[in-house]
């Protein structure tokens, strides 16, 4: 705008009066690179509105917001033109608008962005598998779980899939390095492709990923604690409370026993065994215990310290559960809480804030409408886009030229 203009100018004269007209550019820049519209994105309010009151996002604001959403980058010049004509709030214009970006190669984005953020595909970095108990570890390694998890996402976005296919699949995708530590046979070179599953794998979709199993470990031991509580909070959307004070952690109970080292899950019965942590554990041990024939890099396991790992549990509902296969199948048996925590974590991050109570309305009606389409991902998406989370905004007080950030 005119103004802001004025307020860059501004920094140039100081500038150029204090040094020249290099210094007027320098401090121009500066000026622009710190300040709140580049670093924020900016959307406009109209005036008079009350703290509260809700109104439609403006044209170029939502095609803002829908470009972020599916492309992770500013929209482009025919989002922009129909924005500027103002035709983009039309609910057909808009729906079209978001249907020709989903198959825009630049909807990835909701794939190494969205997908990965979810699934807290970051906090693989904060894992430093021990090379004395895993020698074959790496950074290239654990750079193609991240990808086979990132391409397995795109691949459901791509074809439209279901959205319970992310734990019913019985293919991934690998390059040579991946599928041999996997022990997939017939993948050769560096590409990426779709292999299936062998049937004695035992591996059923994104809960068999490298990727889900290492950042849910230990540098040194696998953590059923740590994966029941992910699948729980990120999967099920119902985190467990935080421990108690002053209760010892896994790695302060003995780890030896009258016949030498214990598993993982015998820590964990001596753990489980303070009343003060039953009640917690008692939901999630069932849940990591399952995935616990894999080890701390996704590799298939059949022993701990010499001795047969017991992977059988469970379920907070009776239902036994003996491996990754069946955990699956049961989360899969009741889909609602996967479908609604997935719609608050794809809401959440379309409009850039918490999902929050007066958004619940919104969640189950998407919720609701999937169901018709199968869960079918592009179902989902373009319900996030049509609701009223993503086209209005709840005014707030604002500090100057009705104008705020996200």
């Amino acid at each position: 705008s005119e103004t802001a203009v004025e307020g860059i100018m501004s920094f140039y004269h100081r500038g150029a009066e204090e040094g020249g007209f290099e210094n007027g550019v320098r401090l121009a820049l500066q000026a622009t690179l710190a300040s709140p519209g580049f670093i924020f994105r900016m959307e406009r309010q109209p005036e008079g509105l009350r703290a509260g009151e809700t109104f439609a996002v403006d044209d170029l604001d939502l095609a803002s917001r829908l470009s972020f959403f599916l492309w992770g980058s500013p929209p482009d010049r025919e989002l922009l033109e129909v924005a500027n004509q103002g035709r983009l709030s039309d609910e057909e214009v808009l729906r079209s608008q978001a249907l020709r970006m989903l198959e825009d190669p630049r909807a990835e984005a909701l794939s190494t962005r969205f997908a990965a953020q979810w699934l807290r595909l970051q906090d693989m970095d904060n894992i430093r598998p021990d090379p004395y108990w895993f020698p074959n570890y790496s950074e290239t390694l654990a750079s193609d779980m991240r990808r086979e998890t990132e391409l397995f996402f795109e691949h459901l976005l791509r074809n439209d899939r279901s959205f319970l296919e992310l734990f019913s699949a019985d293919y991934t995708f690998a390059n040579e390095r991946l599928a041999r530590h996997y022990g997939i046979p017939n993948v050769v070179g560096t590409e990426f492709r779709q292999v299936p599953y062998p049937a004695d794998s035992n591996r059923q979709g994104v809960l068999g990923h490298g990727s889900i199993l290492l950042l849910t470990s230990m540098g040194n031991r696998t953590s059923p604690v740590l994966r029941g509580k992910w699948v729980m909070e990120v999967l099920m959307g119902s985190p467990p409370p935080p421990p108690p004070p002053n209760v010892p952690t896994l790695e302060e109970t003995d780890g030896v026993g009258e016949e030498g080292l214990l598993t993982t899950r015998e820590r964990m019965a001596i753990h489980r065994a303070n009343p003060a942590c039953s009640s917690c554990h008692i939901m999630m041990d069932p849940i990591g215990v399952a995935l616990d024939n894999f080890d701390v890099l996704g590799k298939w396991r059949i022993r701990e310290n010499g001795i047969p790992v017991d992977t059988r549990g469970d379920y907070y509902d009776g239902t036994r559960i003996n491996n990754q296969v069946e955990l699956a199948e049961v989360l899969l048996s009741r889909p609602i809480p996967l479908v609604r925590t997935f719609t608050e974590y794809l809401l959440s991050y379309a409009i850039a804030r918490p999902v929050e109570h007066f958004d619940q309305p919104t969640v189950r009606a998407l919720v609701r409408e999937a169901e018709a389409e199968d869960y079918r991902l592009s179902s989902l998406i373009l319900g996030v886009v049509m609701s009223d989370p993503f086209r209005m905004k709840r005014a707030d007080v604002l500090a100057d030229d009705d104008v705020q950030d996200r």
